[in-house]
């Protein structure tokens, strides 16, 4: 077979009763997805998690025979399938402890640009979220981000249209497989999506837009951006589900204000007034606290302190922003192969001994 990797990545993913995390932790245990059906059970057994259902499970002819039915499909459809070990997986994805371990993906999009953000909300807009979103996207264009959301009614379809519109990549993810579009109202912008953008998502050919896919679907909307925009949301709704996973992931999260009796601004004033979401008026807040506006920017230099005394973990961390500037919290914690609380603790003493300093957006640099 010419790819063997995918044939087993795709193995895995049709076993039933190993998820993204499991999976994961074989990976990490094993070294490779083949040497996972071929590892002695009983190694399997003493990772975490594994147990004897697992390893049943992994014998399944059938686990095989899907695998074979989807390359099929993907080369017969131009979709191309990523495994988490890949280069080109999207990174703010892989930070995610419950991201896909495979994801497929069609048309002509950027899995890892500069800059990238989801716009979510409610399928009942009002037209004052419209007006605003029909700004917003217009105000975004000069900062050139790459806009996700989830191809449903009301905020995410309007958010693709406007992309579009814009000249602006836009990338729908799908709570099924690429077979199929829904809700197929949507085809035709799907459609055009594919020459500025495109779809992505980590169910293969054949699967169903159930219920439980769509907050799973929602995980990655979360997952792969910088930050998580929330433009109208009711008390209750997928998309709060999308802003609290983005807060999981330590992601920004934004949300815009409405009146306090208006039912379809109480999601949005609720993660203001919770601090689970920045006030958000117009994109220059976004450009500012994510630090768009002086990625390019010239800024003073300051002379460094110099015979700092810095242990070998530090050393790494001011190491790797030395060599690329600017960075997340998120890229820094991933490069550096650092839990995120860690790296944020490592990055507070580095600023206390004076060669580090934050910036707006959880971002980071050398002085």
């Amino acid at each position: 077979m010419e790819n063997r990797t995918l044939y087993y990545f795709l193995a895995l993913k049709n076993t039933n009763g190993i998820g993204d995390v499991t999976a994961k932790k074989m990976l990490n245990a094993v070294g490779a997805v083949e040497g996972i059906f071929k590892e002695n059970p009983k190694n399997l057994i003493k990772i975490t998690g594994v147990g004897q259902r697992h390893v049943k499970a992994l014998n399944s002819v059938e686990s095989f025979a899907k695998a074979e039915q989807e390359i099929q499909f993907i080369n017969n459809e131009n979709i191309q399938a990523i495994h988490f070990l890949e280069q080109t997986y999207p990174q703010y994805l892989k930070h995610c402890v419950d991201g896909p371990v495979l994801i497929f993906v069609k048309g002509c999009m950027s899995l890892n640009p500069k800059r990238i953000i989801s716009i979510v909300g409610t399928r009942h807009m009002t037209n004052y979220g419209k007006a605003y979103l029909e700004t917003f996207v217009e105000e975004l264009k000069k900062y050139n981000p790459v806009i996700i959301s989830g191809l449903a009614y009301g905020v995410d379809i309007l958010a693709h249209q406007l992309a579009v519109q814009h000249d602006l990549e836009t990338v729908g993810v799908l709570a099924h497989g690429c077979d199929r579009i829904y809700p197929k109202k949507h085809e035709k912008t799907a459609n055009r999506m594919l020459t500025h953008g495109g779809w992505l998502t980590e169910f293969c050919s054949g699967t169903n837009p159930d219920r439980e896919n769509f907050v799973k679907r929602n995980r990655i909307v979360a997952g792969l951006s910088q930050a998580t925009i929330v433009i109208e949301s009711a008390e209750k709704g997928g998309s709060l589900i999308t802003a609290q996973l983005a807060n999981s992931y330590h992601r920004d999260v934004f949300a815009l204000p409405g009146r306090v009796t208006d039912k379809f601004s109480k999601g949005c004033n609720h993660l203001i007034k919770t601090n689970q979401a920045s006030l958000l008026q117009s994109a220059k807040d976004l450009a500012y606290l994510l630090n768009w506006d002086n990625e390019t920017s010239s800024s003073q230099p300051i002379q460094k302190e110099l015979f700092v005394d810095l242990n070998k973990v530090e050393q790494q961390i001011y190491n790797y922003l030395e060599r690329q500037g600017q960075q997340s919290l998120d890229n820094i914690a991933l490069n550096c192969q650092l839990p995120i609380h860690q790296t944020a603790t490592y990055l507070l003493n580095l600023e206390l001994k004076g060669v580090t300093r934050p910036l707006p957006g959880k971002m980071f640099e050398v002085v």
